[in-house]
């Protein structure tokens, strides 16, 4: 009997293709079908927190919370990937992979408030040589998000690399790691512990971290993440990060009507899927010519958020964060998160800051997010806060 494979739409590169998007600069995109999280509700905070790990009260006790300057519950500074993620935009037939995210925070985004996303279309580069697709587009885009007083409270600049699917296949470039990876029960139990341990003693919190006390070359508590399963990835679509929004049955044929180069049948259950599957079905994976499924990108940066959170405490302010998501992170991963401070500083409106270089690599040894965050912190010689400028 032949082998039944996922198919979806193939699309090519081509000077008409590239012509047609060159056209669409600067275009503002509609965003009333990508939005999942317009409230911050109490509840909806606790699901992102869940979908990403999140242990820090400061996003999770609502009691806890109202005892900081916040006042009350506020949402991890990531949560604006669940308010959205990103609008399925252009490049017919072609593979997306969100490889790049340069995230600024200017203001909490607290219990009750409404976020309002837009999203802008800022261009490509390319085509560009790639050992994964032959040839790449990079492809650019600017999302801001404004609060029910229409204050911006926080920006992201991101990169999604477009890719020929079938040009992927052949290419093949991860065909020959092991998946999923043999974890023995020895290896699983000393990771476990060591998870525990680390979200047992990695939060600040309330301990106030000082710019004076901060030295160059110190080292961020490491984070882990993994064996990275099926459950994780339903957690995170909960949370709110699936750049497309998953609809079920009738909805689902509709929207399969409208936009079929979106979805393909699924070999084992004959059901349509969304492309955004290839995160939990390996036939979608396989189609991408990927072997296995993947995480998702922005999944990847909430972690390194969290991680650069834990560290600040409950008065820093995490300025910016900026990630590369490298290489592919397969379920049954897993990656260890870290940082080391870089540089201390006085930022251009006079507050102490301190760069950190962030690191993230799994157990092959392979990076698979470099990046870098800058975070203000609290100075005890000179009497700032930095949160107590951006509470109000």
């Amino acid at each position: 009997m032949e082998e039944k494979r996922a198919a979806m739409a193939e699309g090519t590169i081509t000077p008409e293709l590239m012509a047609e998007m060159e056209s669409k600069k600067g275009l503002k995109l509609r965003v009333k079908n990508s939005v999942f999280n317009e409230y911050a509700t109490s509840d909806n905070i606790r699901k992102f927190a869940n979908g990403i790990g999140e242990t820090n009260p400061l996003f999770r006790d609502s009691d806890y919370a109202a005892g900081t300057r916040y006042g009350s519950l506020i949402a991890p500074p990531s949560f604006i990937f669940s308010i959205l993620a990103g609008v399925q935009f252009g490049w017919r037939g072609l593979a997306g992979f969100h490889s790049a995210s340069d995230m600024m925070f200017y203001k909490p985004i607290k219990t009750g408030d409404r976020i309002t996303p837009e999203e802008t279309y800022l261009g490509f580069e390319g085509p560009k040589e790639s050992k994964f697709a032959g040839k790449t587009i990079f492809d650019y885009f600017e999302d801001k998000y404004f609060n029910q007083s229409g204050v911006e409270v926080a920006k992201v600049k991101k990169l999604i690399i477009r890719a020929e699917r079938k040009k992927s296949r052949e290419k093949g470039k991860y065909q020959s790691i092991e998946l999923p990876h043999p974890w023995t029960q020895d290896e699983l139990r000393e990771l476990e512990e060591r998870t525990l341990e680390a979200a047992r003693t990695a939060v600040r919190g309330s301990e106030t971290r000082f710019w004076e006390d901060v030295e160059v070359g110190e080292e961020l508590p490491e984070l882990m993440k993994g064996p990275i399963g099926l459950t994780d990835m339903v957690a995170a679509v909960v949370a709110g990060l699936a750049p497309a929004r998953l609809t079920a049955h009738e909805e689902t044929l509709m929207q399969q009507e409208k936009k079929p180069a979106w979805f393909f049948r699924d070999p084992a259950t004959s059901a349509w899927e969304p492309i955004f599957a290839v995160h939990y079905s390996i036939d979608g994976a396989r189609a991408m010519g990927l072997p296995y499924p993947y995480d998702i990108g922005i999944q990847r940066h909430c972690w390194l958020v969290q991680m650069l959170t834990n560290w600040t405490g409950d008065e820093g302010w995490l300025k910016r964060c900026y990630a590369e998501y490298r290489n592919f992170v397969f379920l049954s991963d897993v990656i260890r998160i870290t940082g080391k401070v870089t540089e201390k500083y006085v930022d251009e409106n006079g507050e102490y800051c301190v760069r950190v270089k962030t690191s993230a690599v799994n157990q092959r040894g392979a990076e698979v997010m470099p990046g870098e965050a800058e975070i203000c912190l609290p100075s005890k010689e000179k009497n700032t806060w930095p949160v107590e400028g951006r509470r109000r």
